[in-house]
């Protein structure tokens, strides 16, 4: 079927049904720099006008890896490890500086714990699994911190026997269990303790009340965190470095921060007046927000940086504390707009006066977050050029579940057709991380693209590896 032979589904200028969209671009061949990586441009109208990243082609890059594939731009991620570094070092709120932990949960390989080393970031686990990765790619232990609600008696001790820099005790159980394995291997481990202050962010709400029904951390409000302080300091074989706090995610504004740095102050405060000593750091986590379409205003580092460093200081004032050293965590504010998702389109089924349907050749078993969270998401056509009008476009995947839904409200070209390439961007956090075999489907390589090379940092399965672990007969 030709390009043009395909009834469409509404058009801008129909009435349209309900949904996430907001009004189609005045030029769907237009690239909003907000969503893509750094690199991504849109070729010559007169090569076709197929998307390109780092220099090469994405239907060169699909005919290569095939697809689906996640495409991430490392010029991009490095820049941006960069400028997190760089804008944290600027703003001192105490004389110990400032640390930026990469958050290893949003998307982990030993290539980007490479990455993260040669720009000067540390790095977050909170696996056994994720802190074995970090060790095989050289990430100096004491750069490494250890998250986790429940870390298992042998992760604690990979940990210990590690020498990761700072263990994030979440449990009264925990602060046991690790005790121990620190004294069976002689070493004081140093421990941050993960307190829940009471507020609650996402983008650009917070709630500053009793958010505590919650698995992670211990109550401000309701005293645990006090006692675990004291449990610690009587722990010979621990070392109380600072406190931990974490929000929420997706934030697009420092206002929940500055109550939660308030109340976190406040305890550093109740420390000092109940046991004599001040805390030398304060972790205030991550969460901070990217751009998932045009609708989205993420903050630049800079300006993050300048205002939790200000926040800092303004209440160790306010306390008479010396500021501590200031630690935040960034994953998704890195690698998520770092990488796109490349996918081949299937079939286009329109659906009278409602949608048009296109299906790719992944879905759900490589970006859950749609299906998980509501999460929204922007889509273009890839692989060319298109002077058609808008058409109203439901992007799905290829499993058998209604839910498998990529993007799910956008315009895309009504000459959409199969084989065309389309590209989903701001795919670089949780997507492979919590990709998935559903329906026994093949989990995408990553490839990542630099100055006009291409290389797998991630290989993509195969039916081999799905039979190798299955061991029955």
């Amino acid at each position: 079927m030709s390009r043009s032979a395909h009834p469409a589904g509404p058009r801008h200028g129909d009435v349209l049904p309900e949904g996430h969209y907001a009004a189609p671009p005045e030029d769907l061949n237009a690239l909003d720099p907000k969503v893509w990586a750094r690199t991504v441009v849109r070729g010559e109208a007169a090569e076709g006008g197929a998307l390109q990243v780092g220099g090469l082609d994405v239907r060169a890059l699909a005919e290569e890896y095939g697809t689906p594939a996640f495409i991430l731009d490392e010029a991009d991620f490095r820049a941006r490890c960069r400028a997190w570094r760089e804008a944290f070092a600027s703003e001192r709120p105490g004389s110990e500086g400032a640390d930026v932990y990469y958050a290893g949960k949003a998307f982990l390989c030993r290539a980007v714990v490479r990455w993260l080393h040669e720009e000067g970031l540390s790095l977050d686990v909170c696996s056994g699994g994720e802190l074995a990765v970090a060790l095989a790619a050289g990430m100096p232990p004491e750069r490494i911190a250890f998250h986790g609600n429940n870390k298992t008696r042998h992760e604690l001790e990979q940990a210990v026997k590690a020498g990761v820099g700072h263990v994030v005790v979440d449990s009264y159980e925990e602060i046991a269990r690790l005790a121990w394995a620190a004294q069976q291997f002689g070493v004081r481990q140093r421990v941050l303790i993960r307190v829940t202050v009471g507020v609650e962010a996402h983008t650009h709400e917070f709630i500053a009340t009793a958010h505590e029904d919650q698995k992670f951390g211990l109550s401000l409000t309701g005293g645990q965190a006090a006692e675990a302080v004291r449990r610690v300091l009587n722990l010979d074989s621990l070392e109380l470095a600072g406190i931990h706090s974490h929000i929420g995610s997706q934030i697009f504004d420092t206002a929940g921060f500055e109550v939660a740095a308030r109340r976190v102050v406040g305890l550093l405060a109740e420390i000092r007046d109940e046991h004599g000593v001040e805390l030398p750091e304060i972790d205030l986590g991550g969460g901070l927000g990217i751009a998932y379409t045009s609708e989205d205003d993420p903050r630049e580092p800079a300006e993050i940086a300048r205002s939790l460093a200000d926040i800092v200081r303004r209440e160790c004032v306010a306390a008479d504390l010396t500021p501590p050293r200031l630690s935040v965590e960034p994953g998704r504010a890195i690698v998520g707009p770092t990488a796109f998702t490349l996918y081949e389109v299937g079939t286009v089924k329109p659906l009278e006066g409602l949608r048009t349907y296109v299906s790719v050749d992944g879905g759900m078993s490589d970006n859950i977050r749609t299906a998980l969270y509501d999460a929204d998401y922007s889509v273009a056509l890839a692989s060319r050029r298109s002077a058609a009008e808008p058409m109203l476009s439901r992007v799905v995947g290829k499993h058998c579940e209604s839910g498998d839904i990529v993007v799910r409200d956008a315009f895309l070209p009504a000459d959409t057709a199969p084989g065309d390439l389309l590209a989903v961007p701001a795919t670089g956090a949780y997507c492979r991380s919590m990709a998935s075999n559903y329906n026994h489907a093949l989990r995408p390589p990553v490839v990542a693209v630099l100055d006009g090379t291409s290389r797998v940092l991630v290989r993509r399965e195969t039916e081999e590896d799905l039979l190798r672990l299955d061991v029955g007969h």
